[in-house]
């Protein structure tokens, strides 16, 4: 069976969370994907399976912000070669606190078989930590 290519998972998975098509997006990860997030933050570390990562960490973010300000993301540029993709995006919405977000985002994914196995993820924490962590 032919699988679709790196870049296609990868721009396929941003468009549909994007649209809030969550279901959808969760079942282009594998069962045990990981997701690292750098930096210090309560939220740094790697998430290990699609519960961690979409229950719990995708979870806590979504959570820090205003209920009428839930992100808006933009799919940017999307590049791959073999089983490495990666995408850039930006995240526009409002804090919980009232604060305005913005931030510019990187991931590095592995996509075998169709699924998402791991993504590298690369963004400004300081500006997490001043505006959905204050």
């Amino acid at each position: 069976m032919q699988h679709p290519d790196a870049r296609t998972v990868v721009t396929d998975y941003v468009t549909l969370l994007a649209a809030g098509e969550l279901d959808a997006a969760i079942a282009l990860f594998a069962e045990d994907a990981t997701w690292t997030y750098p930096g210090r933050l309560a939220l740094s570390r790697t998430w290990r399976g699609k519960q961690e990562i979409f229950g719990d960490f995708l979870g806590q973010v979504g959570a820090l912000f205003a209920a009428d300000g839930l992100p808006a993301i933009t799919l940017t540029h999307a590049l791959a070669d073999g089983p490495q993709a990666v995408a850039e995006w930006t995240v526009v919405g409002t804090a919980a606190n009232g604060e305005p977000y913005e931030n510019h985002c990187l991931g590095v994914f592995t996509v075998e078989d169709g699924r998402i196995t791991a993504v590298r993820e690369y963004l400004d924490t300081d500006h997490v930590a001043r505006t959905l962590l204050a």
